[in-house]
């Protein structure tokens, strides 16, 4: 899954084709009534209006100068630029919500935006069911710029959500293989106590057991432990405050909550004979005192807290994490953070951990018209991506970037008018946030091995932490344990009725185990009852699913081939 340097080469530098800026379309006004707007020199007119629906998650909505959600520095550009308004006429704030309002929308009489990003594949199936959605096979074909159907080639799994007999009716978001995690140890803590970083189970226990029982931070008080985790939702988080490492060291490509193409069959990980070794080491480790006492009631970002307040030793994330906990560099004297990879599994392979593809996959309204627009400004935006165009170091110079002196600057203290921190404007985007082709993290590689920062994203990467860097370097080097889940279709009609059940008893299990309320043989119990409870229907329709989804060619429907 690796880019190659030819590709990148290639993608990086095929602009928009002919095809895309000729002919026109009809837009409709905000009164409602129809006109039509003509693409010239690369922009409409007169302006159209594309209507999005947007989930704004927990750094979205940060806006400057009395900017809003529907009038930013980012709206402005796409209408001064490319004659399209994007305008918001669906919000929602966490997934949750968004769902609901979106759920709402489809079940009531409101009209649907043009742009619908769907994060949920059973409202993915309900939406072609409803057949309110636009079936999008030749707009693929016809619209897509070149450079960017040469991305979605890369990842034609993606697509296998939004197949139905034949038809394609969305395509992924930003398609990407995402960095994997990293280890983030106070590295303070390993030098005082004179340790090396883990690299197998073993040496992991026994750095955690010093981080808990040796006094790392000099206070005399027995205050610190070893690793922080969240449990409370699942045990293989995918993105921060994941335990996934321990599993994986026993069953290893056999992750909880994930499906994996075992010899051709889809097998579902919790159930994997590893995992109840899995759980009695977290019960020791729990019952020992060097796991996070909260992780069962914890969420992700909750399960942060302890490390950045000094608290625990380590935590696993993807290489951003260092953003978020940082400041306890700041607040403790001496505090001092490294990334490292994740441990080796017991029989000496690497541990693996889950792998996104996307983030939710766009939909669009079947009375949606303007599809050659959508992929005009789809595709500048991946300007930020590749370095080039207007969007070359950023989205917006004085909010994301600045010029200094004739020198590029990321550093928001730094700029022409000092920002507390940089704006971050690829959120403000129906993207949600920036496109990116960097993989797990090329350019940090490429920088580490001597690469002169002399393109936009280079100089982006070049402007981070070191930590970070390392951390994306790591990411990048290891990038053969990210592990995409096998499926990825809507629910099955059994998981309907009864994945929701099986999931519970799966979660309330593994942490009754890791608490020590329940013996480690309930696990067998649990595999027992789960198999029982419809599990054994799940498995033999997940694996029809993946017998039609491998034999649809959706690159040749599309004409990506």
């Amino acid at each position: 899954m690796k880019r190659t340097s030819a590709l990148w080469k290639k993608v990086s530098t095929i602009m928009l084709t002919a095809s895309l800026v000729a002919g026109c379309s009809g837009g409709e006004s905000d009164s409602g009534t129809t006109q039509q707007s003509l693409l010239k020199d690369g922009k409409y007119d007169p302006p159209m209006t594309i209507t999005i629906a947007k989930q704004q998650d927990e750094n979205a909505g940060k806006y400057l100068n009395g900017e809003s959600l529907n009038d930013n520095v980012l709206t402005r550009w796409g209408e001064e630029n490319l004659g399209i308004k994007i305008e918001t006429t669906l919000l929602g704030g966490d997934a949750s919500q968004y769902n609901t309002k979106l759920r709402l929308a489809l079940t009531g009489s409101e009209k649907l935006p043009d742009v619908l990003p769907v994060y949920d594949t059973m409202l993915v199936n309900d939406l072609i069911d409803s057949g309110r959605v636009k079936e999008i096979t030749e707009d693929i074909a016809t619209y897509m710029p070149d450079r960017i159907k040469e991305i979605y080639k890369e990842y034609p799994s993606t697509f296998n959500p939004v197949v139905r007999d034949g038809k394609v009716y969305g395509m992924a978001i930003t398609p990407n293989l995402t960095e994997g995690e990293v280890m983030l140890i106070r590295q303070d803590w390993l030098d005082k106590l004179q340790l090396e970083a883990p690299t197998t189970i073993e040496e992991f226990e026994q750095v955690i057991a010093a981080f808990t029982n040796e006094d790392p931070d000099g206070n005399g008080k027995p205050d610190t432990y070893g690793f922080t985790f969240s449990g409370k939702d699942s045990y293989n988080t995918g993105w921060v405050s994941d335990p996934v490492m321990i599993f994986s060291a026993y069953t290893g490509k056999h992750l909880p909550r994930q499906w994996y193409n075992d010899n051709g069959k889809l097998t579902y990980g919790s159930l994997a004979e590893g995992n109840r070794e899995a759980l009695a080491k977290l019960r020791d480790w729990y019952a020992k005192g060097y796991l996070n006492k909260e992780l069962a009631t914890q969420g992700a970002w909750d399960a942060l807290s302890d490390f950045t307040e000094g608290k625990a030793g380590i935590i696993i994330g993807r290489p951003w994490l260092y953003g978020s906990v940082k400041d306890v560099e700041k607040n403790v004297q001496g505090a001092l953070i490294s990334a490292y990879p994740t441990i080796q599994g017991v029989n000496g392979d690497k541990t693996y951990q889950n792998a996104q593809l996307n983030d939710g996959v766009f939909m669009f309204n079947k009375d949606f018209n303007n599809m050659e627009a959508f992929f005009l400004y789809y595709d500048k935006l991946y300007d930020a991506a590749f370095g080039t165009g207007d969007f070359k170091y950023g989205y917006a110079q004085g909010y994301d970037y600045d010029i200094v002196n004739g020198e590029v600057t990321f550093d928001p203290q730094k700029f022409n008018t000092p920002l507390e921190a940089v704006q971050g404007v690829g959120k403000m985007a129906f993207t949600k946030n920036t496109p990116s082709v960097d993989g797990p993290g090329k350019s940090y590689y490429d920088l580490a091995n001597g690469a002169e920062p002399n393109t936009g994203v280079l100089i982006r990467s070049e402007s981070m932490d070191q930590t970070s860097k390392d951390g994306y370097r790591i990411s990048y080097e290891n990038a053969e344990v990210l592990l995409p889940s096998a499926f990825n279709g809507p629910p099955t009609p059994t998981m309907q009725n009864v994945w929701e059940q099986l999931t519970t008893m799966e979660q309330e299990t593994f942490t009754k185990i890791i608490y020590g309320n329940e013996p480690v043989e309930a696990f067998d119990t649990f595999v027992k009852q789960w198999h029982e409870k419809g599990g054994n229907e799940v498995i033999k329709e997940v694996n029809d699913w993946y017998g039609q989804a491998s034999e649809t060619d959706v690159m040749t429907l599309m004409g990506l081939k």
